[in-house]
């Protein structure tokens, strides 16, 4: 939102009130309170009709300072508000000389100019960010009353994150409103809007607000970044790293890591698409296809007609489409499914459901008493109402009798359309949540789906979320046309969203809106594959390949074939995300933060830390990619490419660059037809170029994410060994790239094999009582 009018003018009717200098302070045991005036106080007389704007700092973490801005402190606050995790070992400190006042919490420092207002964040030695006289500000418009901050930005320092957002990986230049809207993947608007950003600068700030914060990123003000809330007080966190990905594990630590996904929900997940005529007989002839042409499924999904028309949602199936719908479950997971349904919070006026939650009062009201409907999506319906503690269990009752049946997740579809001119049942403010709602939403389906599965067996496929909601995976993307731009829009959200500190995140295979034309749904399909998950689905048409020729079907095949093999990595890779909070799809940035190549690529990204996928975006199969410094090799073919510089290259309708990091090891699977399955046993560790003092540590996890064996690596001059411990089953090491070895003192030399996955090089087997494999290099 702008205030201003140019740089030195206010727009018309706006007024704004300045901190001018630090008047008094005072120093709790965990705080410190600044009052500062809006005119220079020099006698007694000064302080008589001068407003006094009072910032609070405290810290809920080590490196994390929260600043609490207010004018007025006397409206009523009615929630909600984001859960913040404190860490019993923050202990800040305070300390003041003649020009300054200075709040501490680890590194990091939040200081106060005495006589002429400025704030100055600092940490390493250096100021981070400041806010600069009239930086911050209470404001009276002719909209109402706003306070605003706004942060300096340095020279060539860029800004990430914000949400799920399909422009511009770098937010530098943007306008950035935060407020949840259905709004495709084609526009400014997000389905997923967190009011938190990523600083190349070495911070995170978290605008700890769950109404409409209105962000101008460089873009009012192009030296800052500025936000603003409507109301009385404003209340951000600033996150000190010093790495992007400290960042993000600080962040995560407050606002919450993402559950464990089970391991099966990595494999392909097929869907019926949204409008498409389906019945049992339909369901089986498409998974009867996938199997005819080996193709591995692990899930299917059913989307929104496995209800009956007009009934969204009553939870049951259409007696006339599915007159068992027990027996067809049952049939599905005998042959190995995994069963996902579509619902959405809203309730339709025909359903029996509507009566019977409008009565109980679980349904959100106008202040009047009268339930809030409309027509949009279902007709007449009505609201679920989850600030009511017995409207959620009544919701989850619902979802519980799915479970019973044999579901395994949801697709927790919608969630932003949330009306503003009503009463909730515990008195929140409406206006703080039409963003919170989807919280609330997919906490309550989360919830039921961990109690009754189990611990690490909870999974969604939600589209709407804001700052927390990562908890909850797996996200996708929402409603992207079909073609190559919607394809480049939905990684660009995807890495939006990583950078916002969400972990997992899928999208729809080929694109939602329309049919694709083969060369866009096959290009589609590497990347689906190598994303944490992956998903065919669309609107009024089937995603099965074999409908877009044999290319899509060999191509799924392979990229299917690839992922379960890779699923030693992928899994480690979320087990990190669960534990640190770091995404298993990363932009190139957050990996290679000291790379002024890397700042604004957002049509590659990093798979894990060790693998880098570029989609290819055409149909002739050209494309440009960045490869940052050192030998890189390609996992496919072996093909070593050399960075850092930008490589064009042709690749044919199946391929694409997915390279290898100089110096990895990658732990390869020795099962392709599914995702779950042991990772340890026949594990192979392929080893790319390890260096001289080359030394690392590779877990593999079991499908529960406990570790199930780990392998220390080192390279001492000629010498490589490789160290296990943990899980006693059969493994391999692999040097990839290397033809002969001198000796192997340790393990047995084997024939070349490409069985696993790409290019032969050197194996050594070991049973499963080797512990130690050695080798020596000419």
């Amino acid at each position: 939102m702008k205030f201003n009018d140019g740089y030195w003018q206010l727009r018309p009717g706006v007024e704004p009130l300045y901190p001018v200098h630090v008047r008094d302070v005072e120093i709790g045991a965990d705080r410190l309170t600044v009052y500062a005036p809006s005119k220079r106080v020099a006698e007694r007389g000064d302080t008589l009709n001068t407003p006094l704007i009072t910032v609070q700092c405290t810290s809920p973490a080590p490196d994390v300072i929260a600043v609490r801005i207010a004018r007025y402190t006397g409206g009523v606050d009615r929630g909600p508000h984001f859960r913040i995790e404190a860490d019993p070992a923050a202990a800040p400190k305070v300390t003041r000389d003649e020009d300054h006042v200075t709040f501490t919490s680890g590194e990091l420092s939040a200081r106060f100019a005495i006589e002429d207002w400025r704030v100055d964040f600092i940490a390493g030695g250096r100021v981070l960010t400041g806010s600069p006289r009239k930086a911050m500000a209470a404001l009276r418009t002719p909209d109402g009353h706003f306070l605003r901050e706004q942060l300096e930005l340095g020279v060539g320092e860029s800004v990430y994150g914000l949400g799920e957002r399909f422009g511009p990986l770098v937010k530098n230049g943007q306008v950035v409103d935060i407020w949840n809207a259905d709004g495709g993947t084609s526009s400014e608007q997000a389905y997923k809007n967190v009011p938190f950003y990523v600083s190349s600068g070495g911070y995170g700030v978290f605008v700890d607000d769950t109404g409409p914060v209105s962000f101008e990123v460089g873009s009012e003000t192009v030296s800052r970044v500025q936000f603003s809330v409507p109301g009385q007080i404003l209340s951000y966190l600033v996150v000190y790293g010093p790495t992007p990905k400290d960042v993000l594990r600080k962040y995560t630590a407050l606002t919450g890591r993402p559950a464990l996904p089970p391991a099966w929900s990595f494999g392909l997940w097929l869907s019926t698409s949204f409008t498409t005529s389906y019945d049992e007989a339909t369901v089986t002839s498409i998974v009867d296809g996938m199997a005819q042409r080996g193709l591995p499924l692990s899930v299917f999904h059913f989307d929104t007609f496995w209800m009956r028309e007009f009934h969204w949602c009553d939870f049951e199936w259409d007696p006339q489409t599915f007159p068992d719908p027990a027996g067809m479950l049952a049939r599905l997971k005998a042959r190995g499914l995994r069963i996902c349904l579509w619902i959405n919070p809203y309730i339709a006026q025909r359903s029996k459901l509507f009566a019977e939650a409008a009565a109980a009062g679980y349904l959100v009201r106008y202040d009047n008493g009268d339930v809030w409907q409309w027509d949009r999506w279902q007709a007449g319906m009505g609201l679920v109402d989850f600030t009511d503690p017995d409207a959620r269990a009544w919701f989850q009752g619902k979802l519980r009798a799915l479970l019973d049946l044999g579901v395994d997740a949801f697709k927790s579809d919608f969630g932003e359309r949330i009306p503003v001119d009503v009463v909730w049942a515990d008195g929140s403010d409406p206006l703080r949540m039409h963003n919170y709602y989807t919280h609330l939403y997919n906490d309550a389906v989360f919830e039921v789906l961990r109690e009754h599965r189990g611990e690490g067996e909870a999974v969604l496929f939600a589209r709407s979320a804001t700052a927390g909601g990562q908890q909850f995976p797996v996200h996708w993307g929402g409603d992207c046309e079909s073609t190559f731009p919607s394809m480049a829009e939905s990684l660009r959200g995807g890495l939006s969203l990583a950078m916002s500190g969400f972990g997992f995140w899928s999208h729809d295979i080929g694109g939602f809106e329309g049919t694709p034309d083969p060369a866009v749904f096959t290009r589609w399909i590497p990347f689906g594959l190598l994303s944490s998950h992956s998903r065919l689905h669309g609107n009024e048409s089937y995603r099965v390949p074999w409908l877009f020729g044999d290319d899509a079907v060999a191509v799924l095949g392979e990229f299917t074939r690839l992922k379960a093999r890779l699923m030693p990595y992928l899994y480690a890779a979320a087990v990190t995300a669960h534990r640190e909070g770091v995404p298993v799809m990363r932009p190139m940035a957050l990996e290679f933060p000291d790379d002024p190549a890397c700042t604004h690529l957002d049509r590659q990204y990093m798979l894990g830390d060790n693998i880098l996928v570029a989609p290819v975006f055409s149909a002739d199969g050209d494309t440009t990619f960045y490869l940052p410094a050192g030998s890189w090799t390609d996992l496919r073919s072996g093909e070593e490419l050399t960075g850092p510089g930008w490589l064009r290259r042709r690749y044919g309708i199946g391929d694409l660059p997915v390279l290898v990091r100089p110096g990895s090891v990658i732990a390869l699977g020795a099962r392709d037809d599914r995702p779950d399955y042991d990772y340890a046993d026949g594990v192979t560790l392929r080893l790319y170029a390890p260096a001289d003092g080359f030394a690392a540590v590779v877990e593999v996890p079991t499908p529960q994410g406990r570790p199930a064996a780990t392998f220390t690596v080192r390279r001492a001059g000629s010498v490589v060994e490789v160290r296990r411990g943990g899980s006693a089953a059969p493994w391999r090491v692999q040097l990839a790239g290397v033809t002969t070895v001198a000796a192997v003192d340790a393990g047995r030399l084997a024939p070349a094999d490409s069985s696993v996955v790409g290019p032969s090089g050197v194996l050594i087997e070991a049973d499963a009582g080797t512990e130690q494999v050695i080798v020596r290099l000419h």
